[in-house]
């Protein structure tokens, strides 16, 4: 069950809130939609219930806030807008992903897409669905968790009668095992036929809350549908009968050859058209809104003006001679409205308490539930890394061979394709990408929650996202140097691949140059929420940060930290426990070079700037 309660957005510049003092309940067990003509504030009120916006009011999902809500995912399945999910992932794929962030067994992603239909098209990527398959997809999102509450926006929109029939027994079968479903809708017909319960809004306020029988006899009315190549032909002579026969029909020009005739039957219709030798392409009776006001207009939120509007007779009259509206039998627009149910809304509170409604904050997003299996699928779910992989492996080869053909580079500098004249290697630099991908293409396609616009700052997550880029950043430098050797024993013999004595610090040092490469690039994505920016934040080491460091540690002063790099290569002479001192020479190796150096100093300054941005934004 769904409690809303006076939920109101925050006031606009000169312009009145989009949504004011909205309140209404959805029950478990039953369908309820939220009508409400374009710029109604429809998608604003779900946005406050799902504490995405700012403003005022509560929500209470069985008796809960969603703040409260240990596991959000599990009790509401959200749609809102298109599928947020990277344009290059596979249907498949994208769900594992959110099994993942969701705590459920993978095989239920195998499962929705079954229930939606789209067994078929697991394979295909979101940026190649049709709007149709992507409703179908933003619905099995919604159901991954088999949540017990349902909040859709719009989810029949851009979908054919067909499609939207069976999408409509999606939520009835939903509800019918005791679940809560709300959704928003612009077409009144729609409304009536597919929920139990029609709440309406117009500029943002609650105008009626009605069982859906109420509403169709009170908010609808039948009509005669006509689709004619001579609509306006046809509309004429309607209405010079109507005249003629004393009797009250209206006829509303839809729009190119369709008419919408109030008042009137498919019979006398046609009979109309036959007389008159008029071809008619199709006659059929519909259910039509009640006029312009309210939650009467169509899907496009407007109706055309009347052009055949019949003038009332004298009997039509009122009895101080106030016409009474052409074929609205049962009153005005405005007398309907005020038959309905007034709004509910809470009671006030007693004494010195603040009449307004609790302020609405907008949280981020939860962080996954299992973060280490979400974060390879994230990873691997893209050919963003493979591309990755395959341009830093022809960009080392290409430049090894032209260093050993040059003669003048030291072996470990030609095996890791490092000249004098790059700051970084190519393996560094794809391995910094990697990293930064980890949290910037989040950024740029959210998959966590819905709309949600932010990534979860979590140590769980940001541990997962180390450790995967760690392992991704070494197999990278594995292969690169391992390439490379190959392609010098080919082109050049055994000559330049041979094992240097001290080759177990050579490889810490190459591991720790990579490692601390990409997760330089993790820590600036996630500080600067960009890929951009973590990728220059890699960049910006050997170009901005080691001149910076030397310039520190060498230039003039009373006392000076020259000689460091030596002092600490005596201190991992010492004798280590279980010869770990070949292992702290090569780690140590990297951090007396300058980039080494000027990377530990970033990685601690990134970290530290992401502690205190995740503070912050607890703080608020």
């Amino acid at each position: 069950m769904i409690q809303a309660i006076g939920l109101t957005s925050n006031p606009r510049q000169e312009l009145p809130p989009a949504v004011d003092d909205v309140s209404f309940e959805a029950r478990a067990g039953r369908v309820t939609a939220l009508l409400g003509a374009e710029a109604a504030g429809k998608t604003t009120t779900l946005r406050l219930m799902l504490e995405l916006q700012q403003g005022r009011g509560i929500t209470y999902f069985r008796g809960r806030p969603l703040h409260r809500i240990a596991h959000p995912s599990r009790e509401v399945g959200v749609l809102l807008g298109d599928v947020p999910g990277h344009p290059a992932r596979s249907v498949r794929g994208h769900l594992r992903m959110l099994c993942a962030a969701a705590g459920v067994p993978v095989q239920r992603a195998d499962d929705v897409l079954e229930v939606v239909g789209l067994v078929s098209l697991r394979d295909e990527r979101l940026g190649t669905l049709s709007r149709g398959m992507d409703r179908r997809l933003g619905l099995a999102c919604a159901l991954l968790a088999d949540p017990h509450t349902l909040v859709l926006d719009g989810p029949a929109d851009g979908l054919s009668a067909r499609e939207g029939a069976w999408l409509h027994e999606i939520l009835r079968v939903h509800a019918s095992q005791g679940g809560t479903v709300l959704f928003t809708t612009a077409d009144p017909r729609e409304a009536a036929r597919a929920a139990d319960r029609v709440v309406t809004l117009e500029a943002g306020r609650l105008v009626a809350d009605q069982e859906a029988a109420d509403f169709a006899r009170t908010r609808l009315r039948p009509r005669v549908a006509v689709l004619s190549p001579h609509a306006a032909r046809l509309g004429a002579l309607l209405a010079k009968e109507a005249r003629a026969g004393h009797r009250s029909i209206e006829v509303v020009k839809e729009g190119g050859n369709r008419l919408s005739v109030y008042g009137s039957t498919c019979a006398d219709v046609g009979e109309t058209a036959y007389r008159y030798g008029i071809l008619v392409h199709q006659l059929a009776d519909e259910v039509g809104d009640a006029g312009p006001s309210g939650a009467g207009a169509g899907p496009s939120g407007a109706r055309e003006p009347l052009r055949q509007p019949v003038a009332p007779t004298a009997a039509e009259e009122g009895p101080e001679g106030k016409e009474v509206s052409a074929g609205n039998e049962e009153g005005s627009v405005e007398e309907e409205t005020e038959l309905l149910p007034a709004p509910a809304r809470p009671p006030a509170p007693q004494g010195p308490l603040s009449l307004l409604p609790p302020p609405i904050t907008v949280r981020p997003g939860r962080s996954p539930l299992r973060p280490l299996r979400y974060e390879l699928r994230r990873l691997a779910g893209v050919a963003t890394g493979y591309l990755t992989l395959a341009a830093v492996l022809a960009a080392s080869a290409l430049i090894c061979v032209f260093l050993a053909r040059t003669g003048h580079t030291p072996q470990p500098r030609l095996l890791a394709a490092w000249p004098l004249e790059l700051p970084l290697p190519p393996a560094a630099l794809g391995a910094g990408l990697l990293g930064a991908l980890a949290f910037g293409d989040e950024f740029r396609h959210p998959a966590l929650a819905a709309d949600r616009g932010t990534v979860p700052r979590r140590l769980g997550l940001l541990v997962a996202k180390l450790l995967v880029a760690a392992a991704a950043a070494l197999l990278l430098g594995v292969l690169t140097v391992g390439a490379d050797a190959s392609l010098l024993h080919l082109v050049y013999g055994d000559e330049l691949i041979r094992v240097p004595g001290d080759w177990l610090s050579l490889s810490v040092s190459w591991a720790a140059l990579v490692t601390a490469c990409a997760w330089a690039g993790v820590l600036a994505a996630g500080v600067f929420r960009s890929t951009t920016a973590g990728l220059a934040a890699v960049v910006a080491v050997p170009i901005v940060v080691v001149p910076l460091v030397q310039k520190a540690v060498e230039g003039p002063a009373v006392r000076s930290a020259a000689g460091l790099p030596g002092r600490l290569r005596d201190l991992a002479l010492m004798q280590w426990p279980f010869g770990a001192e070949r292992y702290v020479a090569g780690g140590v190796r990297m951090i007396a070079q300058p980039v080494g150096g000027a990377l530990m100093l970033s990685l601690t300054a990134l970290l530290c700037a992401y502690v205190l941005t995740t503070v912050r934004g607890r703080v608020r």
